[in-house]
């Protein structure tokens, strides 16, 4: 080499043969024609030419001079370049330059060069590639590494580079511009942060959209290089992340995004960053954690990474994040968690218990973002979630705001329709959420309307949706119906009862428009509007809207007549969707795309529209229930037995039949409702025989043919069918023939004259038939029936004991252990009751000689005979039928003026029976009445005997019941302004002298200043005053307290020149003052009207009589502890506006709220306040639910458990104090069906443990006789009744469909248990026990009853004294069977249904463990 240099010295330039000397004395073309033969002899040489090297080294470094490098001409400087990198091919490793800023030169006008390959059109573009593929291949940039300068070189190389790379280029460029790079970082010493820098930002979002091919270009070198350059870049993120040097690099702002891309790289290339990462996820500022997070949530959750199980310390800081304090935070961490559901099934389990602390997040939008990353992994794939995460979803359906429950429900919805209608996931999947479609259901009975019409809207969407072809679709409905629970198929009759219900207050409308303008005309059409108005969502608003609706209908006829032609009862399911189409494109504006006027509108239509129901539908219906009779139906494909699919088939047909009536009009129907009478099935043929009452109102004109048929098959069931076959029978032909006199007397005669008491058996269905006779048409058979009475109904049957009942303890068996004689009379106490409510008057004194004799039976714990023959579960049997007929013929206002005090008296005893099954069964009939209307105000006093009920369910159901009434009453009140002449029969306060004067004449109140008994009259007073007081709507409290004050001033009606009576009288008034003085600051204020006393109970107030004294004895006043009562939260329950206008005997209420009774307690028991729990009192963040888990579900629910007996232990816990008095250890437990159980259901109970609100735990009425427990084995151990999720309140639409479910309640009267007997005391404080339970039997041994009017006695006082304050135990939401808050409509006919069959036998028994109570 030293050689060739001598030879550069000579200064003399070879060129290659051919090739004239190229100065700038020639031409460019000239030129470029030259160098291109140079650039021929240089490529065609290789390293081994010796002499040549030597040769051409003086043009080699020609070539290098000033001239060429900064040559105007591009293919001049082109040719240079290709020239000089075969030069360094030909001379490496050492090149011919030895300046180094020479070689600096040469290789910034290569690189400058390298530009020319971004246009890949071009003519020259193969010399560029030529140079690109030389320079990549001999490596010639490493030459650079021992300039001083490299670092400018290799950074302007790769910022070329990465400009030039374009989608043109094909793979052999990508790749030698890779080698080029990598060669340089993997060959060199060190790698600067200008050229980290300069690779890295191809990497960053906003360079990577730009230009894909330079990223793509930087990821391959960097998978190439990945070993070489990572302690570079971790340098870098060392500085920046962990150093705060964020001055190191422009890219430090990115460095989150340069992470992330790092590691879908190479992960290698982040081996050491990632312990930054962790470090950094606990930094005290938020927006750098916020930054990390989301780093982190994309690295986790990328379809292929393995972050999570190669790094765990790291995803468990990251799980950390999900309870971090900043709430973006905690926000992105739950929106990752859908991606990592879908992308690493595997960590659900991780996720499970973080997802489950969010969804109870106190930001809403968290809650929301838990639902929707849950929903959205279970539509991709049902596998991906567990049933705990589908949980979260189910609990957030009750949260507090609409945002997340609407997310919730419709999340479900979703997954329902894809897994279960599409069975997309197979039968597993559609099993695994099979809890759905109950559990929307149940929502129906949440207070908000939004929720509702939710639930409406998903039920016509997702769970039947309407779009289905009508077979299809009434199959689907079908199924659904018969795998629906008991909750959700009422939910769904109630759901079309609303909009059925709403239907005909749109008709009413349409009806009143059309009416000529008066001011009559205006306010019933403002009254129409509001009811409808409180149909939507938005009342304040929809108001305005239905007004100008009405206006609307007003002007435009074709609107008027499309909405008529959608309520009529015949209109098809297809006109229905035309109407809705044309309506809305009617009202709707092009200009105005947000229109609330019309959104209201769609609502409304939404509502009223049958989408789902119309004859073709029914017809499709009908079809599917005779396939499953014929047994040619997939019943067993679709998970149903054949059974069970018929009889909800038919459930089903008869609920539509109240709703749609019209659309059962087809001999096609009716043919098919004939072939299931004529079926064994005794429920099969029940329902077929409702559906023809309810519409075969126009069968006899319109199918001849099938009355022909008809009417011999109910003549027979008639006289020897089933008692409720023979009952629904004659209401058929009383609903559906014209000539029903000449039927009847075909069926009473034969039935009259055979009546007898040979075979009791035979003789409850004539008693049926001849009693629904006597009420439908009494005056047809009014002597015969009189006779009937008198002579065969009280004399021999009612009067007699032929058949001496079985000698048992018990005070309650099943159904279909009653004696058949037992029954017989219970049928013929109902003849005499449904007789007398067909007659209507008293005039033959027949009304007063029944009610005589119904005292009689309660007087006689239930033996009229008093020969000791009866067994006590027949007595009990008897006292329920007396005190129910009293209570049916109260109903009447011509029985309920003859009914005397002292008939009322023991009639409401009866409420407090010992029998647990009777206390039940007539707190039913009595909320029913009530409920109705029906039933005068005094009768809602008798829930306050039920204070002290031994029973915890019974006292919840009491109090539940009282505060369905008071608000039905005060809404009614508020909708029916014009009745303001009836308010003493509807104010709710005017309950309060009523349940004074009950109390004043309580069996139990002996001696007036009795402690013990007058906390008894306190608790009771309290029971009803709590629920009065909630509110102090219009100065409320003023006004009892003025009612109170003037009760004082008279004396009692009953008995007004007995003193003691009178004091009693004084000294109740005197607890109801204490308790309003305690509880309320403003009864001190003017009574805003003054009270109107009842004439009946008490006497006009003497004017020269001024009643200023105390008589509460002085030990009384620290019972009165102040306090603001607190309002009954109505959460978990529909509490749904009065319905109908005008009559008081009217349809109210479809739905109403179940209260969580979480009030503050009684007035009484001082050191109450303390350490109390109030629902109200405590700041529940807004992740609680709508409603709160029941303490069924914290504790695990027990089964059913007879009496505990008491053991040592029980005696050493009790002998340590504890807060308030010990609650009665009952144990009070429901059936499965008449109570359910359903988790779904007992989230929308809202049940606080509150000591506050516990009821009394002494013994008293309803109590049994004395108990065999010893006094110091008396247990006081706390032990809680599981407490059971409220079935939710449901009101029949149709009087007769209530009137059958009455009978169910009454025919299923073995499911009320036999509950345990608690020992009550007298003197000291008294205290409820608990009998051992009997090991060796199923049902518990009943003590023997004592007779004392039809309550239990007294047992015997329990020594010991709990020390502290009594607690009372709030159950929230009592635990009522389906009738209990069912409202009903006016006709006497449906109050008889009702009480059908206390005493039927059902078709499906229940066996319970039952529990006796000593």
């Amino acid at each position: 080499m030293a050689h060739s240099k001598n030879r550069a010295t000579d200064g003399k330039i070879t060129y290659p043969p051919g090739v004239k000397e190229i100065s700038d004395k020639i031409s460019k073309e000239e030129m470029v024609r030259r160098l291109k033969m140079v650039v021929k002899t240089f490529m065609d040489m290789d390293q081994d030419s010796e002499e040549e090297k030597e040769l051409y080294l003086n043009l080699a470094l020609h070539l290098a001079s000033d001239f060429f490098l900064k040559h105007p001409d591009k293919d001049v400087r082109l040719l240079v370049a290709c020239c000089l990198a075969d030069i360094f091919r030909i001379y490496a490793p050492e090149a011919p330059y030895t300046s180094p800023d020479k070689l600096k030169d040469i290789f910034m006008f290569i690189t400058r060069q390298l530009k020319g390959l971004e246009d890949t059109k071009s003519a020259q573009f193969n010399r560029y590639f030529y140079l690109l593929e030389n320079i990549a291949w001999v490596k010639s940039y490493n030459i650079c590494f021992e300039l001083e300068d490299s670092n400018e070189i290799f950074t302007q190389l790769y910022r070329t580079l990465f400009q030039v790379i374009n989608n043109g280029h094909n793979q052999k460029v990508h790749m030698h511009m890779v080698d080029l790079m990598s060669s340089i970082i993997c060959e060199g010493d060190s790698v600067s942060q200008e050229l980290l820098d300069t690779v890295l930002v191809n990497l960053v979002p906003a360079h990577k959209n730009l230009n894909k091919q330079a990223y793509d270009l930087a990821k391959a070198l960097l998978k190439r290089t990945a070993q070489a350059i990572e302690p570079y870049i971790t340098n870098f993120f060392n500085q920046v992340l962990m150093l705060g040097k964020t001055s190191v690099s422009d890219l430090s702002e990115h460095v989150f995004d340069l992470i992330l891309e790092l590691y879908n790289i190479d992960s290698h290339l982040l081996l050491s960053v990632l312990p930054q990462l962790e470090f950094k996820l606990k930094s005290n500022d938020n927006d750098e954690r916020l930054q990390v997070v989301k780093l982190l949530a994309k690295m986790f959750g990328a379809k292929d990474s393995e972050l999570a199980t190669q790094n765990k310390p790291l995803w468990q800081c990251y799980l950390g994040r999900f309870n971090d304090i900043h709430v973006p935070i905690r926000l992105e961490c739950v929106k990752f968690a859908s991606h990592c559901l879908m992308n690493h099934p595997d960590l659900a389990k991780d996720l499970t218990e973080y997802l489950k602390v969010r969804s109870h997040d106190p930001e809403e939008a968290i809650r929301h973002d838990v639902i929707v990353s849950i929903v959205t992994a279970a539509k991709k794939d049902l596998a991906l979630v567990n049933d705990h995460l589908l949980n979260f979803v189910r609990e957030r359906t009750l949260d507090k705001r609409w945002r997340v429950r609407k997310e919730a429900m419709m999340g479900l919805a979703q997954i329902y329709k894809k897994y279960s209608l599409q069975g997309e996931g197979g039968k597993e999947a559609a099993k695994q959420i099979s809890w759905i479609k109950d559990k929307l259901l149940h929502i129906y009975y949440q207070n908000s309307i939004d929720d509702r019409l939710l639930v409406e809207r998903i039920f016509a969407q997702y769970m039947v949706p309407h779009n289905l072809e009508t077979t299809e679709r009434m199959k689907c409905l079908y199924y659904l119906y018969a795998t629906l629970d008991q909750n959700a198929v009422k939910a769904l009759n109630e759901m079309w009862k609303c909009q059925n219900m709403l239907r005909h207050h749109v008709k009413d409308l349409l009806d009143l428009v059309k009416q000529p303008k008066s001011e009559s005309y205006n306010k019933a059409v403002f009254s129409k509007v509001m009811v409808i108005t409180r149909n939507l969502p938005d009342p304040g608003k929809a108001q305005d809207f239905v007004k100008k609706l009405a206006q609307v209908l007003e002007e435009d006829e074709k609107i008027r007549k499309q909405l008529e032609t959608l309520v009529s009862p015949a209109c098809s399911c297809k006109q229905a969707e035309g109407c809705v189409r044309d309506i809305t494109k009617k009202l709707g504006s092009p200009k105005q795309p947000s229109n609330p006027f019309l959104e209201m509108v769609k609502f409304l239509l939404e509502r009223i529209a049958p989408v789902h129901i119309d004859t073709e539908s029914i017809s499709a219906l009908i079809k599917q229930v005779n396939k499953s009779i014929e047994g040619t139906a997939d019943d067993e494909d679709e998970g149903v037995p054949t059974e069970q699919a018929i009889r909800a088939g038919l459930e089903l047909l008869k609920v539509l039949s109240f709703t749609h009536p019209v659309s059962f009009h087809s001999a096609e129907t009716f043919e098919s409702l004939l072939g299931c009478l004529k079926m064994d099935d005794e429920k099969v043929a029940e329902a077929a025989l409702q559906i023809f009452k309810n519409t075969g109102g126009k069968l006899e004109e319109s199918f001849p043919h099938i009355k022909s048929v008809l009417l011999p098959v109910l003549q027979h069931k008639a006289k020897k069918g089933p008692p409720r076959q023979a009952k629904y029978a004659i209401h058929c032909i009383h609903a559906m023939f014209s000539n029903r006199d000449t039927h009847f007397a075909q069926i009473f005669e034969p039935l009259h004259k055979s009546v007898d008491t040979e075979n009791f058996e035979q003789l409850i269905t004539p008693l049926t038939t001849l009693g629904h006779l006597a009420m439908l048409a009494p005056e047809q058979f009014a002597g015969p029936l009189k006779s009937l009475v008198a002579n065969f109904i009280v004399k021999d049957l009612l009067m007699n004991d032929r058949i001496p009942g079985k000698k048992t303890t018990k005070l309650w068996v099943p159904d279909d252990e009653v004696s058949p004689e037992t029954l017989a009379k219970i049928q013929g106490i109902k003849l005499m009751v449904r007789w007398l409510l067909g007659v209507k008057n008293n005039q033959s004194k027949s009304g007063t000689s029944t009610l005589r004799m119904l005292t009689a039976i309660l007087n006689s714990d239930g033996d009229l005979t008093e020969q000791g023959k009866m067994g006590k579960p027949d007595m009990s049997r008897m006292r329920l039928a007396a005190g129910c007929a009293l209570l049916r013929l109260a109903q009447e206002p011509c029985y309920h003026e003859i009914i005397t005090l002292e008939q009322y008296q023991l009639c409401a005893l009866v409420i407090n029976d010992e029998c647990y099954q009777v206390r039940q069964a007539f707190a039913q009939k009595l909320h029913k009445g009530l409920c109705r209307l029906r039933l005068p105000l005094e009768y809602l006093a008798v829930f306050a005997l039920c204070a002290k009920d031994p029973v915890k369910e019974r006292r919840a159901h009491a109090r539940q019941c009282l505060v369905k009434n008071i608000n039905l009453r005060r809404e009614y009140l508020k909708q029916h302004a014009a009745v303001s002449e009836k308010l003493i029969s509807l104010l709710p306060e005017y309950v309060v002298p009523y349940a004074i004067h009950l109390l004043v004449h309580d069996p139990d109140y002996v001696k007036v200043q009795d402690i013990e008994q007058l906390k008894d009259i306190k608790e009771a007073l309290w029971f009803v005053l709590e629920i009065l007081m909630a509110k102090n709507e219009n100065n409320s409290h003023a006004f009892i307290r003025k009612m109170v004050e003037n009760i004082k001033q008279t004396k009692d009606g009953q008995a007004p020149d007995d003193a003691k009576i009178n004091e009693k009288l004084y000294t109740v008034c005197d607890v109801a003052m204490n308790i309003v003085i305690s509880k309320s600051t403003t009864y001190s204020l003017e009574s805003p009207k003054d009270p109107v006393l009842p004439a009946r109970y008490f006497t006009q107030p003497d004017k020269n009589f001024s009643n200023t004294k105390n008589y509460l004895p002085p030990e009384m006043k620290s019972f009165f502890t102040p306090g603001k009562p607190k309002a009954a939260n109505v959460l978990g329950a529909v509490n749904k506006p009065l319905s109908a206008t005008g009559k008081l005997q009217t349809k109210l209420s479809r739905m109403e709220t179940n209260s969580n009774a979480s009030s503050n307690s009684n007035p009484s028991s001082p050191g109450r306040g303390k350490g109390r729990l109030d629902t109200t009192d405590v700041d529940h963040s807004e992740n609680e639910d709508i409603t709160m888990k029941s303490l069924a579900e914290s504790e695990k629910p027990r089964g059913r458990k007879r009496g505990i007996a008491t053991t040592p232990d029980d005696k050493v816990q009790d002998s340590k104090p504890k807060r308030g008095r010990k609650k009665a250890p009952t144990v009070s437990e429901e059936p499965d069906e008449a109570w359910a159980e359903d988790s779904s259901l007992a989230d929308t109970t809202m049940e606080m443990e509150d000591e506050q609100n516990s009821p009394p735990k002494r013994g008293r009425r309803g109590r049994p006789p004395k108990s065999t427990i010893p006094k110091e084995e008396a247990p006081t151990k706390n032990r809680k009744g599981r407490k059971k999720s409220a079935p939710p309140p449901e009101e029949e639409a149709e009087e007769e469909q209530e009137e059958e479910e009455e009978e169910d309640e009454d025919a299923g009267s073995e499911n009320m248990e036999v509950k345990p007997k608690v020992g009550r005391g007298r003197g000291g404080r008294r205290t409820v026990t608990r009998a051992e339970a009997s090991d060796t039997t199923e049902e518990s041994v009943e003590s023997t009853p004592q007779k004392r009017r039809g309550r239990p006695p007294k047992n015997q006082q329990a020594s010991r004294k709990p020390v502290g304050g009594r607690s009372r135990g709030t159950v929230n939401q009592d635990n009522e069977s389906d009738e209990d808050m069912e409202t009903s409509q006016e006709n006497v006919e449906e109050e008889e249904q009702e009480e059908e069959n206390q005493h039927s036998s059902p078709k499906v028994r229940r066996k319970n463990p039952r529990r006796e109570r000593r």
